[in-house]
């Protein structure tokens, strides 16, 4: 089954030019009824609520017609903590996550007033965001308008019984604000700007970079719009990139589109508008980066489809029709022409510029071939899919060899599905291009008994799979340099961490690509580049291919948690190791599970009758999280996970202990993302029990089952708290903040009560 890819960073017109396209209706699919407002007394005091520490009072009074003191009156009848003021630009980067938490509680004109968005604007967000409509449900379910009313006297008793809960499973940790959200980026932010910065064991890369090849990451929370239109908005700060670079990692990429970094000459005057401000803002970043020994890459999935009035003065160009767009024809010399031209120039604008990458067959309609409609062109259905797809990457090839003779282009196999053109697209390739491919894909694994193959997005199957090694080979064959597409730290087996611990298993990938002669690396998609030990290994493993993973990680061990630590540290990465090699991979699981959720997804007293959504909204769809496995299975396999992980803890603590004062911090973090990620698993395998037992009406196991995620969401509270990076992932903002396990805890309190009930 294939799956669409989690791209957050889709671009059109709008995010370019906000005022270039028409207005659009907001979707509603099939529009049921919302969901009700359990475990709280009505909408209104689930709207206060869940946006409590997002929005400020003032907007939610505005948004439901009230005073922010009566906004503020409801909050601490329920026990809220007095609010903490989050700035606007923050909020901007975190819109996902108020979108996501109102779905179920507003109509769309309120979620507009809400968020401060324009209809035009919301409706191309959902639409081109990442799948963000998808990953909603395609549908809005139905609420009506939300108006303040005072609260009646049954409202005011649930309130109040509301906050006798949080008072007593909470106390004064209620109050503690711990970090607010994305303080990850205000401190890489506030660091210096200067070469001292990145002064840590892995900051010679720079020196090592020209030998070992490309090890490439993205930003760990780039905002995913024009990230170029306005000086810091890269999403690459000094202290990322300083921290990246400590880690070893030699390159940084981010997306862009071609027409808004390069004039389109007499054949397309409309591009290039703010060309020139985006080229100063790439230059300052090549230039920050380069202090650090990073150079930045570029990933170009071009020519991009253009409205069908596009083609009115130019119907030659026209290939595919994709809806109310149209590919531009790159069997028009023309078109090609201009890719060549636009991509030597960016080069020769940027200088430094460390490369391009492409996918060339999948996101985005480019060419006529790249969505397997070739035979709907009368100019491209004359050639095969190969040729096509070779001559696009040899015209960005051309242009960036004219323009940065130095730089590296790189052509992704994303999308090259048969094999047949797959290796004749490879035997096309210009002679000093690196062919990439992802290492894991179509490696068979059994996990529970069920038999099925891993797709990509993998750290619990370790690749290369034979697939990648042949296409590797290959490209050998015709001359070219490889690079293996991986994910070395975080994965949608789960993203709503920085980082899975596994070392053993990264230490493994990494022995096995240096085995296999990879020349390059790219660190992870848009998930997977926060700064950690995990990219450091692929650094020890490109300048020594000859190591052992045992002596790559004594090393790596003994600089994150000193020397007398480091076989705790050890330790315990092997036991978290273990146990991830029992995870029921498959694309379904990573999409529709609760895994991101975690113990912040409600549990329901009956069956919602909604179906999971991509990476959005697990809701109780057992079925929809399982994939190829019975439920049993799927409830068991991420048992083992969490009962394995639970065990490597207890070492983990004790390397924390042992570790020197000034690696203590960063150890005690460490410590933390393990323990949320051990509670992630045992919270999904106890919400799988729980509906398996609610389909028996087994009120004992549901009420153990209650007490288990109570306990799961109580112990992730403070570690959410403490360290603002979990929960979040870059294309979908905060899966959960902690009041989300707040209110866990008062809605299992509640189903406890009711389920006591004969």
């Amino acid at each position: 089954m294939r799956l669409p890819r989690l791209l957050p960073i889709v671009l059109s017109s709008l995010f370019l030019n906000p005022s270039a396209r028409a207005a659009e209706p907001l979707p509603v699919g099939s529009n049921p009824p919302a969901l009700g407002a359990e475990p709280f007394p009505d909408r209104l005091h689930a709207f206060v609520w869940r946006n409590w520490e997002l929005v400020p009072a003032a907007k939610l009074a505005e948004v439901v017609g009230a005073s922010a003191d009566r906004i503020e009156a409801v909050a601490a009848s329920m026990g809220l903590p007095p609010a903490v003021g989050l700035d606007p630009e923050t909020r901007s980067r975190v819109y996902i996550t108020i979108l996501r938490r109102n779905w179920h509680l507003l109509p769309y004109d309120q979620i507009l007033t809400l968020l401060d968005m324009s209809p035009a604007k919301l409706a191309f967000a959902l639409r081109e965001d990442d799948f963000l409509y998808i990953k909603l449900g395609s549908l809005k379910p139905r609420c009506e308008p939300l108006r303040y009313a005072e609260p009646t006297p049954e409202a005011r008793a649930r309130a109040s019984a509301i906050k006798e809960v949080v008072e007593s499973r909470f106390g004064a940790a209620i109050v503690d604000s711990g970090e607010p959200p994305m303080a990850f980026r205000r401190r890489w932010e506030a660091a210096p700007a200067g070469p001292e910065a990145g002064a840590g064991p892995g900051a010679d890369a720079s020196r090592t970079a020209a030998e070992t090849g490309p090890r490439f990451a993205s930003s760990y929370f780039g905002t995913y719009g024009d990230a170029l239109a306005e000086p810091g908005r890269d999403g690459f700060p000094d202290g990322l990139l300083a921290e990246l670079a400590e880690q070893g990692v030699n390159g940084v990429w981010l997306h862009v589109v071609l027409r808004t970094l390069a004039p389109g000459g007499p054949d397309f005057p409309e591009f290039g508008e703010g060309s020139a401000e985006r080229l100063a803002n790439l230059r300052s970043l090549i230039e920050r980066a380069g202090r650090r020994g990073v150079k930045v890459y570029l990933y170009l999935n071009e020519p991009r489809a253009m409205p069908l009035s596009f083609f009115a003065t130019r119907p030659e160009m026209k290939g595919v029709v994709d809806g109310a767009h149209a590919v531009m024809c790159t069997s028009d010399d023309r078109v090609r022409s201009w890719m060549k031209r636009a991509v030597e120039h960016v080069a020769r604008e940027a200088p430094g510029l460390g490369g391009v990458f492409t996918i060339t067959a999948s996101e985005n309609v480019t060419s006529c071939a790249s969505h397997g409609r070739i035979a709907e062109c009368p100019r491209c259905s004359k050639r095969t899919p190969a040729e096509v797809i070779a001559e696009v990457n040899a015209t960005i090839a051309e242009g960036l060899r004219a323009g940065a003779p130095d730089a590296k282009f790189i052509a992704w196999d994303w999308g090259w599905i048969d094999p047949a053109q797959a290796a004749a697209t490879i035997a096309r390739l210009p002679r000093d291009a690196y062919f990439q491919t992802v290492a894991e894909w179509d490696l068979p694994i059994e996990r529970g008994g069920v038999k099925t193959t891993v797709g990509e997005y993998s750290l619990s199957a370790t690749g290369p799979s034979d697939r990648a090694r042949l296409r590797w080979g290959l490209a050998r064959d015709a001359g070219l340099k490889t690079s293996a597409k991986v994910q070395l730290n975080a994965t949608w087996e789960l993203a709503a961490v920085p980082s899975i611990p596994v070392y053993d298993l990264v230490a493994d990938l990494c022995r096995n690509l240096a085995e296999a002669r990879v020349d390059s690396m790219m660190l992870g998609w848009s998930l997977g580049g926060c700064p950690s030990p995990q990219l450091r290994v692929a650094q020890l493993f490109a300048e020594d291919p000859t190591a052992t993973p045992d002596a790559v990680l004594d090393r790596v061990a003994a600089e994150r948690f000193g020397a007398d630590a480091a076989p705790q540290a050890r330790l315990a990465w092997s036991a978290f190791s273990r146990a991830f090699r029992e995870y029921p991979y498959h694309g379904v699981v990573l999409y529709n599970g609760p895994q991101q959720m975690g113990p912040a997804n409600p549990l329901h007293e009956r069956a919602t009758g909604y179906r999971a959504t991509m990476v959005g909204f697990p809701y109780d769809d057992l079925d929809g999280w399982c994939g190829p496995y019975p439920a049993r299975v799927f409830a068991d396999q991420f048992r083992k996970v969490a009962d394995g992980w639970a065990a490597g803890i207890p070492a983990l603590r004790e390397a924390v202990l042992g570790a020197p004062a000034p690696l203590r911090a960063a150890a005690e973090a460490d410590l933390g993302v393990a323990e949320a990620v051990g509670l992630h698993f045992a919270s999904v395998a106890n919400q799988a029990d729980f509906v398996i037992a609610r389909s028996r009406d087994d009120r004992d196991a549901m009420r153990r089952l209650l007490d288990a995620e109570i306990q799961a969401a109580r112990s992730l509270y403070p570690l959410a708290r403490r360290d603002s990076r979990l929960g979040f992932e870059a294309s979908n903002h905060y899966f959960y903040r902690p009041l989300d396990l707040v209110e866990k805890v008062v809605g299992c309190e509640a189903l406890k009560a009711r389920l006591a009930t004969p």
